[in-house]
Formats: structure tokens, sequence, C-alpha cells
């Protein structure tokens, strides 16, 4: 039933594709070229314009078929290097602008999961949706206590269709990796097994309250982001209640503009709020497009970033953060020769890789990006050299960075809007040597020290006895083995060779009385005895 289910859906997207002329996408590849005298065998292309689609049937295709397709198009929204604008402004209307679904259709659920009427719950709510996103939308609402709130709803069904997608995915992946002997390096079922864990976590609204909560406390002592108020009381898995919070959205910058932002500065602080989350905290927010990110404007001179929407959190072991944090300070200070140990140390390269070789292929791709703006920066052309010298040199994809991956994407996006002559190694550069010096340097040490020191007094008045047990323990096993060594100790026959010298024992007792009494031949008999003996005396 699954199966026939997944085809249907293959089916759809097909479908659907072909509606909105993303097919010829496709078509005008450099690599279908070969293949387009072939077109006048599909009639479906007899009657349609050779144009190729504008951004409108881009974002109406992906709005069609469903919440990972939006996703996809979120992320695309972020990278105008790479894409026309025309297509970009589109695409940006996926960030917080998909079609709702019916406002009574929410009160229902609503009162269906809290178990009260909507007049019970709320001193007013508003039917029209503030915002509607891929998975859920959100609107506007009163508590009884006067407070302003914002209550995020799940949009019904959205779980089976994500399960049906992921299974599209799962199948794809397995095919690739079973057809394409280069697949293996990039982890494509780990790949999507990552993605699916990231949004059916994202289904669960409560643990996106735990999200926002812990974010929030992370934060407590800093100007630099506000994290919105949980209404746990009225929070379910599927309902989601929370502070209603007041700022420009970070992509329209004209209106940041207009109140005074200072761009600079809240370009500078959006990397410093990344860098923070990822090597202070190991916990970052991973769903940074601009339709969750505001900015408040109580301060435009050092603005202050509000974040909503957390159901895509990263994060980050102490391995994996102290080997992006010295591969991100060795980056910034050209050490490529560094960028290349610590890649084979990680075990990213196979450990025959020559460092030197690696370190010269680094140093052609990441040298020509330091030292200039932002704005003439081409992540797009990196990304693809940096691919280009995976498959040399056979580097893993690591499933687990995925979100940070795309987090930086959607950071490097943000900052090429809002100041792109930002020069993004030298604002990220103080913030990790600073990191560096307070994890790893002598004030790292006696902090470490004086954590440990109440545990390591606790254990103190047991260490004489354990020192006593191991020595005493050592003790007699060097007895044992110069007794071993003087006196060996035969082993005990198994049960099995117990079984077989009563055997041969039975063989040597029958061919002697075969031939004493004349029953065998007496070179049957010889033998008999002869397999019998061997039983018997064998070790």
């Amino acid at each position: 039933m699954r199966l026939i289910t997944q085809f249907c859906r293959f089916i759809y997207i097909v479908v659907v594709l072909l509606r909105f002329g993303l097919d010829k996408l496709l078509w005008a590849s450099t690599a279908s070229r070969r293949f387009n005298k072939l077109l006048f065998f599909f009639p479906w292309r007899w009657f349609r314009k050779p144009a190729l689609p504008d951004g409108g049937s881009i974002r109406l295709a992906l709005e069609t078929l469903g919440p990972l397709f939006v996703k996809f198009g979120q992320m695309l929204s972020t990278r105008r290097d790479i894409l026309p604008d025309e297509i970009a402004d589109e695409l940006a209307k996926l960030q917080d602008d998909v079609p709702p679904f019916p406002g009574a259709l929410a009160k229902a659920m609503i009162e269906k999961s809290l178990n009260q009427p909507i007049t019970a719950l709320f001193e007013s709510f508003e039917s029209t949706p503030l915002a509607s996103a891929s998975i859920s939308q959100v609107h506007a609402a009163t508590l009884q206590n006067g407070a302003l709130v914002v209550v995020k709803v799940l949009r019904p069904g959205i779980e089976k269709k994500i399960c049906c997608d992921i299974g599209l995915l799962e199948i794809l992946a397995k095919l690739i990796l079973r057809f394409h002997p280069l697949a293996q390096r990039f982890h494509p079922v780990e790949v999507v097994a990552e993605i699916k864990n990231t949004l059916l976590d994202e289904l669960d609204l409560l643990r996106e309250a735990a999200n926002a909560s812990q974010l929030k406390r992370n934060f407590e002592q800093s100007d630099s982001l506000h994290v919105p108020l949980i209404y746990w009381h009225y929070s379910r898995k599927d309902i989601l209640v929370m502070e209603r919070v007041k700022g420009i959205a970070i992509s329209n910058v004209t209106a940041l503009k207009a109140h005074g932002v200072d761009l600079k500065r809240l370009a500078e602080r959006g990397v410093e709020i990344f860098f923070t989350q990822v090597f202070r905290d190991c916990f970052f927010h991973a769903d940074m497009h601009p339709g969750n990110i505001f900015v408040a404007l109580q301060n435009p001179q050092n603005p202050t970033y509000i974040a909503v929407d957390f159901g895509i959190m990263g994060t980050l072991g102490p391995d994996d953060q102290h080997y992006l944090g010295e591969n991100f300070l060795a980056f910034f200070k050209r050490d490529y020769r560094r960028v290349a140990e610590l890649h084979v140390q990680s075990g990213w390269v196979p450990p025959h890789t020559r460092v030197e070789s690696f370190e010269s292929a680094i140093r052609s791709v990441c040298e020509p990006i330091f030292e200039r703006p932002l704005k003439e920066i081409s992540f797009g052309q990196t990304l693809l050299r940096l691919f280009q010298t995976a498959r040399r040199f056979e580097m893993q994809v690591q499933p687990q960075l995925l979100l940070l991956q795309k987090t930086l994407l959607s950071i490097e996006g943000l900052g090429r809007q809002l100041y792109p002559d930002l020069d993004l190694w030298r604002t990220a550069k103080p913030f990790l040597e600073k990191w560096m010096k307070r994890h790893y340097g002598p004030r790292a040490f006696f902090e470490r020290l004086r954590h440990k020191l109440p545990l390591w007094q606790d254990k103190l008045w047991d260490l004489p006895e354990a020192i006593y047990d191991v020595l005493h323990l050592y003790q007699q096993q060097s007895h044992y083995a110069r007794y071993a060594t003087r006196y060996p100790v035969k082993t005990p026959p198994k049960r099995q060779d117990v079984y077989l010298r009563l055997l041969g024992i039975a063989l040597v007792v029958a061919a002697t009385f075969g031939v004493v009494g004349g029953r065998v031949l007496p070179l049957w008999g010889a033998g008999i005895g002869i397999a019998g003996s061997w039983l018997i005396i064998r070790r």
C-alpha cells in the first residue's frame, strides 16, 4: 500500500512540474541539449511556448507540491548570487506567504487540542492568519489577562504528506547510491535521514517551545537577540502560544533604512549571533531565512534581532565544535597546511592523502575569497570548486553538519541583502580568536581545574584503597604467572575429547576381541585397533 501511495505521489509531482513548465529547465541545461531532437516525441511540448518558466511559475509549483519543496524554495530565495532577482523575489514569498487554510478549521483544531472553546481561552482571536508557512500558520490573539500572543497551528494532514515525500527521497537516495559510483562519499541515505529527522521534529510544537526556551536562556544577558516568551499552559503538540513581538522583517531593507537602522552594525551582529550560538552554546537556530528574523526598533544604532520559528535547531558535539573552530581560524589565517592536517586527522579524507597536495588544492579554492567585500565573493563558485576538490581527494560529506552548512548559506544571503560591503571574515575572526583563547588557553585550563576540584576532592579519600587494590591484583597476577611457568597446569579435557577417547577404547576392545575370536580379518582388526589407539592418545 505504501509503494502504491509513493508511486501516485511521484506521478503527481511529475504532473505538477509539467503543468508549470519546470521541465523546460531540464531541457535547457547543457547536459540535455544533445537530446533536444527527441522533444518532438513529447506531445505536451507541442503547444507550449519555448520560454523558460518565470519566478511565479516556480513558486506556484513548489507551493503546490508541499512543505518539503517549499523548504527547498526558502533556502534558494536567499541565494541571489546564483538566481535572477525576479526568481529570488518570488521564492522569498514562500517564507511566510504560503496560501493559508481556513481560520474556522484552525479554531476547531485549537478547541479540540485544548479541550475548551475559543471564547474561554482568548479574549480575542483573529481568524485571518498573520502569516502562513509550509507547515503551520500563525494567528494573532489576546489572552484573558490582556497579554498579546500569537497562536501557531499545524496544517491538517501535514505529517502524512511529509512522510510520503520523505519516502520518495529515501528511494531516490538508494537508487543514486546504487547506480552512481561517486555517490558513496556524499552519503545520500544519511543526508535524507537527517532531513527526515529534522522535519519530523518540526512537526512537534512542544519541542519547538522547548527550543525557544533554551535559546532565550542562552541570550538572557545579551541585547543582541530577543526570543519570545512561551505560554506553556496553552501549548500542545499541534498548538503553540507565544508572546507577540513587533519588528520589521529583516528582508525589508527599505523600511530599515527609513527608521535609521545601522545596516552595517546589523549585519555584523547577525554574524556575531551565529558564531555565539555555534561556538559558545553548541545550539543554533538552523532555519534563519528572512521570514523568521525581525529587527526591533528601540535602538536603531545598536539594533536587536528578533527570532521566531524554532522548529529546526542544530546542535554540535564537542569534537565537531573544536574541529570547526580550528578550521575557521586556520582559514582566516590562511594556514592551509593546518586545514589539510585537520581534515586528515578528523577522518574526513583517507589517511593516505598527501597533505601537501591537499594543501595546494585548498589554497587554490580559498585564496581568491579573502580581503574582498561580500558583494564580490561568489560562494556558489567557491562551493563548486570545493566539491571538485572533494571528488579528487575522496573527501567524505558529514551529514551531521548539514544544518550548519544550510545556516551558513542563510547567513551569507542575509548579509548580502543588508550590507553587501560586509567583510564576513574580518567580522568573524576576532570572535573565533577570543573563543579559542577562552576554551583552550591558560585561563580555560584553570577554569576547568576549578570545576573539577570538588569532584576530585570527593574521590581523593578512595584513592589509597584503589591504589592498593590495583597493586594487590598486579602482585597476584605476577605470582600466578611465575607459578604457571614453573608448574604448567593441565587444563581439564573437554566433553568432546572425553567422548572421543571412550570411543577409542571401545574400538580397541572390539578389535582385540574380534581378532582373538577370529570373527574379523587380522588386517581389519589391526586397522580398527590403530584408529582406536589414536583417539585415545591424541591431544
